[in-house]
């Protein structure tokens, strides 16, 4: 009883010594390389998206840049299709998730989630024409037609769709823009999106007919998914995020890209 008491006691000791600089590994590897890397699309407008210049823009780079400087380091953003951001994560190929998506329970069980920095919801983009056809299919009142959705690819829209739309056909893209595009040349009726993305979706194509549901379908938290196994990382990510939204800077740069549309002449 002695001998398994005394191992049990070291075994703890042992554990106390490594657990430590294990659960500090994140945060370690970017106070170290004085990078930190944050992994997001780049093709989600307002998020982030691509200037005329070539230069990658948005809400959430703009708060990746806030986040490294007040963390110290420089920021590195690895573009990666969204379908595949949570593996780039779990692989170590970035630190954080920083690309409009959604804190959902089952992500939980895979990252940890530092915010909400804002609140979204499921939104339908259709053109005028087709408005009273798709809300007659969502009351499941329209047997006649089978219409077709398209959403992001991996995304909680594409479930939302899959679940809670039994009357539309789903087809899923890489990217908002071929979403997009896919509604204005009428090849599915309606995309199924975050309501930031269908407004200015809306904003960017004045003149063709397109329009965005008032009332999101849905209320959702935009979060930062971050490694599991570094919570020392989340609380640091967390008072720097509390800090950035106390300081007023989190309203700023939600008039700047959801309400002020001035960068839109900037593009394409």
């Amino acid at each position: 009883m002695k001998t398994l008491l005394r191992n049990l006691i070291i075994l703890l000791l042992l554990l106390s010594h490594t657990l430590p600089s294990q659960a500090q590994k994140v945060l370690s590897d970017i106070i170290k390389s004085g990078e930190i890397k944050i992994g997001m699309t780049g093709d989600q407008p307002p998020f982030a998206m691509r200037a005329k210049s070539g230069e990658l823009i948005g809400f959430e780079v703009d708060l990746a840049n806030a986040l490294a400087q007040s963390i110290g380091v420089k920021v590195k953003i690895v573009e990666i299709p969204f379908a595949g951001l949570m593996d780039a994560l779990k692989a170590g190929k970035v630190h954080m998730v920083m690309s409009g998506m959604t804190i959902t329970a089952q992500r939980n069980l895979h990252a940890l989630f530092a915010g909400p920095y804002m609140l979204s919801g499921k939104t339908i983009l259709t053109k005028s024409r087709l408005i009273t056809e798709i809300r007659a299919a969502q009351a499941g009142n329209s047997q006649d037609k089978k219409f077709k959705v398209v959403a992001l690819k991996g995304s909680t829209s594409a479930d939302f769709t899959r679940d809670n739309m039994p009357n539309f056909e789903l087809i899923q893209t890489d990217n908002y823009d071929l979403a997009v595009d896919m509604v204005l040349n009428d090849k599915v009726h309606a995309m199924v999106a975050d309501l930031p993305i269908c407004v200015v979706s809306v904003l960017k194509h004045q003149g063709k007919d397109l329009v965005a549901s008032e009332n999101p379908m849905t209320i959702e938290p935009i979060g930062m998914a971050l490694s599991p196994d570094d919570p020392q990382f989340l609380n640091l990510v967390s008072n720097y995020l509390a800090s950035l939204e106390l300081s007023g800077f989190l309203n700023l740069l939600q008039k700047k890209w959801f309400e002020d549309g001035k960068w839109l002449i900037n593009v394409n």
